[in-house]
């Protein structure tokens, strides 16, 4: 076997090395202090131009802001969730502990305070040890490797791709460095530049600088780190991959003891420190710092709709990318309206309800609340968990808001888009019949009856004023139970939701209008994409909540609008954006206005109220508060509501199936029970209840203020429309006695009790 050739008799790489090290010591003295150039001389014109490309390079080092986490903060200031590229918690040098800055002089630059930013004795010593070994030791100070840094991070943030990472670079690249660091050393005093490479150097994976290592590796500040810790972290520098002490620990443990013994060589730790550190194991505790509404603290939803809101809006970049670089390396403090008391109590309502665990993945629940006067959201919580993927339970989607921001494609919001609202809707019927100049305690006639095909109903926003009955066999309205059929005030027709109150109240009235005030209060079409709101489609049916989908977030808007005597806020989400440099971003003020007048407010919350007094809400058991509200279920029964508001907080309580609109509800696990039917009585307004139980004394509000008493006592005679045999029974409807569908429910469920307050009340 041949002997193995010694290194430094092998001219060619010997000579390479040499050359390329003295070149480097050569130019970067030129600079520093006129040094060697004899040296440089004597290596001919290639070492001039050198000299001269040398002087050409750029001689001051532009450095951005370090990217820095944004933070989602609650009203009352605890975290709702972290978003970052780069997971960095930049600190003063005095907030690290001294262990950390000796471990990391010893190991990567013993002589930084005595040199000038090119150790050119580094150098030597480096190529000594080169050209005599087969081991690889870099010459490059701490300045150096601060210079790199800035570098490295400004070419990703401007992904020019200027930078070459080490293992590609040229003596060119080098040069560059070694110039930038010698025009750092004149600018920065040591400490700055020390503390600028603590706070930019990689970790690991998305952990960048001292602080933040410190907290993902052992849950400890910066400033408390101990020898052994110090020394590791110092040893990651190196190669955050290859001495990564959770994928190579033995190879990180062998270069912390390393970093330990330099420690020790250089008089920063004792003989007796050194033997206990090097006997003691990693002992990590990671603690990773988990990015985006995925981990979050608190509402990931409501995370997830703050981040949309903020990449929609240009005033955090004109395109879609410089507003992400905002959010996510901006270092934004993000204060919110959400209240982490009632957002707390609301998920927990919801996890005792319906839990992802207990209830088949059909089925969703959620909850907005809101408040009246000022539209800030105080509570969005849901039953799924915010993850992506197919897992059961999971979904990014969120059940309460709309598809898109004003109804334009290019503002996403993440939401489902909405669902059918059912007798939710009732209530601005009522206020279109007061709106009339009429009264409440008005008796209508609710027999049953069949509305034939080609009946005309006054409609303004029709051709011709009118709407014309399309359907070949008429349209018949029933109520819930197929009983309840006669006559009855607006007032108890609405506490009962009786459908042929309702649907012979607006006969007399123009259609148009319970569809024109509900969209003065914020309803519209939660899936609208055409640039701007699309209204509900306005028709009978529609009356008692079929045909639209409305979001969640849009019904809460308007009941808090009723809440306030008639004032329609838009939801506010922000209440102050600030940058970590001081950069205070614009967030949208309260925009509020009257969207219909008090009294109207006032007529509509006397008949909600009589809901929560002998209606589907009379069983509910909420505090001694004053309150009003409304349950809804569609025609398939696949939606199901319970709307509870008064002065300090309207909240829209949904559950539905969210994947098949048409497939009831019936024969799905709901919190591990099965329900062959089911209104927004049975499990919405409970769940509600339970969301009130546990934040007494919160948002509780004032009673309201009664109507003028025209609008309680009938001023002129009901003008009675009998299309139809008033006995005649035409084709069976559903519950809602939409046209096409199958008869009413074979078995009601059961009566007065808490889970079903008023069976005789039809879900519209």
């Amino acid at each position: 076997m041949a002997a193995r050739k010694s290194p430094i008799f092998d001219t060619a790489t010997t000579l390479g090395k040499m050359i390329a090290f003295l070149g480097i010591s050569a130019l970067s003295g030129v600079l520093a202090a006129g040094l060697l150039v004899p040296v440089a001389a004597a290596t001919g014109t290639g070492a001039s131009a050198s000299i001269q490309f040398f002087e050409e390079l750029p001689a001051e080092l532009e450095r951005g802001a370090l990217a820095q986490p944004s933070r989602i903060l609650a009203s009352d200031g605890t975290l709702i969730a972290t978003l970052y590229e780069e997971n960095r918690q930049p600190v003063t040098l005095d907030q690290v502990s001294p262990n950390m800055v000796n471990a990391l002089l010893a190991i990567e630059d013993a002589r930084f305070y005595e040199h000038g930013g090119v150790d050119l004795q580094g150098i030597m010593s480096a190529v000594v040890s080169n050209v005599s070994s087969d081991t690889t030791r870099g010459a490059s100070t701490i300045t150096q490797q601060y210079v790199n840094n800035v570098l490295i991070d400004a070419s990703l943030q401007s992904g020019d791709g200027s930078v070459t990472f080490s293992g590609g670079k040229t003596l060119g690249d080098k040069l560059r460095e070694a110039k930038l660091a010698i025009a750092v050393e004149k600018e920065l005093s040591k400490d700055e530049i020390l503390e600028g490479y603590m706070n930019i150097v990689p970790f690991t994976g998305t952990t960048y600088g001292v602080q933040a290592a410190s907290r993902y590796f052992f849950n400890v500040e910066a400033a408390d780190l101990n020898i052994q810790q110090a020394a590791l972290l110092a040893g990651v520098v190196n190669g955050p991959t290859f001495y990564s002490p959770e994928l190579n620990p033995e190879r990180s443990l062998e270069r912390r003891n390393l970093v330990l013994g330099a420690m020790l060589s250089n008089s920063h730790i004792t003989q007796e420190e050194y033997d206990a550190a090097v006997a003691t194991d990693l002992g990590l505790d990671i603690t990773p710092t988990l990015s985006g509404c995925v981990g979050a603290e608190q509402a990931p939803y409501f995370c997830d709709y703050v981040t949309h809101l903020i990449l929609n809006d240009p005033a955090y970049g004109e395109s879609l990318e410089a507003r992400q670089d905002t959010l996510y390396r901006a270092g934004l403090t993000i204060t919110t309206t959400l209240d982490p008391v009632a957002q707390t109590a609301a998920q927990t309502a919801i996890n005792e309800t319906a839990g992802r665990e207990t209830t088949d993945p059909s089925v969703g629940h959620s909850m907005v609340s809101m408040e009246p006067g000022t539209g800030d959201i105080l509570v969005m919580a849901q039953n799924t968990r915010y993850m992506p993927g197919t897992e059961p339970g999971d979904s990014v989607l969120n059940f309460n808001v709309d598809q898109y921001s004003g109804g334009d494609p290019n503002q996403p919001l993440g939401g489902v888009g909405g669902f059918q609202p059912g007798s939710t809707f009732k209530p601005f019927i009522v206020a279109a019949w007061l709106e009339d100049g009429r009264a409440l305690n008005t008796t209508i006639d609710g027999r049953k009856r069949i509305y034939p095909q080609f009946d005309e109903w006054e409609a303004s926003c029709y051709p011709d004023g009118k709407y014309v009955l399309p359907d070949e066999d008429g349209y018949e309205p029933q109520n819930y139970g197929d009983i309840n059929y006669g006559s009855y005030t607006v007032l108890e027709g609405l506490a009962q939701s009786y459908n042929t109150i309702t649907m012979e109240t607006a006969r007399q009235i123009d259609l148009c209008m319970p569809f024109q005030i509900a969209a003065d209060l914020g309803i519209h079409d939660g899936k609208s994409a055409d640039g701007d709101y699309t209204p509900l489609t306005v028709s009978p049916s529609a009356l008692i909540g079929g045909g639209s989908e409305v979001s969640p977030i849009s019904m809460a808007t308007a009941y808090a609008a009723l809440g306030a005597e008639g004032m329609t806020c838009e939801p506010r989400a922000l209440t102050e954006v600030v940058a970590v440099d001081g950069t205070s971003f614009p967030v949208p003020e309260a925009a509020c206005e009257q969207a219909i007048p008090e009294e109207l407010a006032r007529g509509v919350n006397y008949a909600t109220e009589a809901v929560m007094e002998r209606g589907s809400g009379q069983l509910l058991e909420f505090g001694d508060i004053p309150m009003a509200g409304k349950t809804g279920t569609n025609d398939a029964r696949s939606q199901t509501w319970f709307m509870g508001y008064n002065s300090g907080m309207a909240t829209a309580t949904w559950l539905g199936n969210w994947k098949a609109n048409s497939v009831s509800l019936g024969e799905l696990q709901i919190g591990g029970q099965i329900y062959p039917e089911i209104d927004g009585s049975f499990i919405a307004a409970p769940s509600w209840e339970r969301f009130m139980q546990q934040i007494p004394g919160l948002h509780s509000g004032e009673p309201f203020t009664d109507p003028p008493q025209r609008m309680l006592n009938a001023q002129r005679p009901t003008i009675q429309t009998q299309p139809g045999n008033g006995n005649q029974t035409g084709r069976p409807g559903d519950n809602q006695g939409s046209p096409g569908n199958s008869g009413p429910p074979a078995d009601p469920p059961p009566g007065n009790s808490p889970e079903d307050p008023d069976n005789n009340e039809d879900e519209g």
